[in-house]
């Protein structure tokens, strides 16, 4: 009979998770790498330090186990062994994505060409808010104030719909509020499609900033479900990404994946599409400026090119000039690119609360104060929230204002309530002549 082995210490496990996993601090996750770490060495691969000079042999092969590592060209964040830098060059992630692909055209949706030079807007993009003087500051709070009061107040719908699909993981007791929020918000938008009679055969469902594809799965799903086989899930994103949803659907045929940046992706060249007679559009995060690409995108030749559109906003912060669809709605109402970068900071006040780091309001949490309201702030918090939300919403009516002037029937709609997310709205939109009607009136 074997010897019974010893359980480890809790000092045995720490130490052999040192000796075991990679040393780099991670800035931006707050805690080291997890990666295994390479034999007589502190790092792993991608974090070996720039410059690492042959140490341990390896008997098997008679190598050293390092050779000389370089930070990657295209991406310093991380290395690559010098002798291999003409093959990684070929496969990085961070490579120009530019090809022969008949569908990759650098640069088709990033906008027009603008009067001001491009430095200049970087410059207004490092614009403070408390530095405005108060004739500005409350200026551009006028404007938006008469944009929302206008075109916005009391004009956005409540949607708020679950699909059958997902009850069951809905009621699941051992998801945490993270997973059913966004079960949640995934719900809602296929019970949106849904009630729209959007789910029929022969047709391409696009999702733009797919990321790792849960949307997608449980549209996919439904198609199987109701056997709309001749029915497919394109996910368009620029990243590949690990652990992707997607993967795990039965039927592999119903899902494709195209990488390619938004702002290169020429919609109506996509070979895909043309197994199909129609063209639905969706989306359940898309950050700022990704909004107003996939709006250029959707457009073939200037008029409406996709069946259907349901696009959840969100991150208006990120929204930028050169991109943004609705210019000349603002325009007409006097802001310009720099009312419009103090307008992209003022967004934030809608969900910030406090306006204090989610690691500083935690600290204070645990030390049981609560946040004070600052002296420096012109506004309350309830003033700030509600501009904030206002500044949303008028930019989101300039992205209205733009699919209604290229052919389409657009509205807002609340599609899940705040307590899920504050980001809770949503676009709809379909043309005001479908393709197909098109084709019979020219028939």
């Amino acid at each position: 009979m074997e010897p019974k082995k010893q359980k480890m210490t809790d000092a045995d496990k720490e130490e052999a998770h040192k000796t075991t996993t990679c040393s780099y601090w991670v800035p931006r996750k707050k805690r080291r790498c997890k990666m295994t770490a390479n034999k007589g060495s502190l790092f792993c691969g991608a974090h070996a330090p720039p410059t690492v000079a042959p140490t341990i042999s390896d008997d098997k092969s008679g190598k050293d186990s390092f050779q000389e590592r370089i930070s990657c060209p295209l991406d310093p964040k991380h290395t690559v062994f010098k002798k291999k830098l003409a093959k990684h060059l070929t496969i990085c992630n961070a490579r120009d994505q530019e090809s022969s692909l008949p569908y990759i055209v650098k640069g088709v949706n990033s906008g027009e060409d603008l009067e001001e030079p491009l430095e200049d807007l970087e410059k207004l993009n490092q614009i403070k808010l408390h530095e405005l003087t108060d004739e500005e500051f409350y200026g551009v709070i006028g404007k938006v104030k008469d944009l929302y009061d206008k075109h916005i107040n009391l004009s956005i719908k409540e949607m708020q719909l679950e699909h059958e699909s997902l009850k069951e993981e809905l009621n699941r007791k051992d998801y945490g509020q993270e997973t059913l929020r966004q079960l949640a918000q995934a719900s809602s938008l296929l019970g949106i499609l849904e009630k729209d009679q959007q789910f029929t055969d022969h047709t391409s469902y696009v999702e733009f900033g797919a990321g790792k594809g849960q949307l997608a799965y449980y549209l996919a799903t439904v198609l199987e479900t109701q056997q709309l086989t001749h029915s497919q899930v394109i996910l368009i994103d620029r990243m590949s990404l690990r652990h992707k949803k997607d993967n795990k659907v039965t039927n592999k045929e119903l899902v494709q994946r195209i990488r390619a940046d938004i702002a290169d992706l020429k919609l109506n060249a996509l070979p895909e599409l043309n197994k199909t007679q129609r063209t639905v559009a969706i989306s359940k995060h898309l950050c700022g400026a990704a909004t107003d690409l996939t709006l250029r995108c959707m457009l073939d030749d200037g008029v409406a090119g996709t069946d259907y559109v349901l696009i959840a906003l969100c991150c208006h912060h990120r929204c930028s000039w050169r991109s943004y669809v609705g210019r000349s709605f603002l325009q007409q109402s006097g802001i310009g690119p720099r009312e419009f970068a103090i307008l992209t900071k003022m967004v934030s006040w809608a969900v910030c609360g406090t306006g204090l780091s989610r690691e500083r309001r935690k600290a204070m949490e645990q030390s049981d104060n609560q946040p004070t309201e600052t002296n420096t702030q012109r506004l309350s918090r309830e003033e700030r929230e509600k501009i904030g939300q206002q500044c949303k919403r008028v930019l989101d009516y300039g992205r209205l204002e733009h699919l209604r002037s290229h052919g389409y029937q657009a509205e807002l709609k609340f599609y899940v309530t705040r307590d899920v997310t504050l980001e809770n709205v949503v676009l709809v939109a379909r043309p005001y002549i479908s393709k197909n009607e098109g084709q019979n009136k020219c028939s």
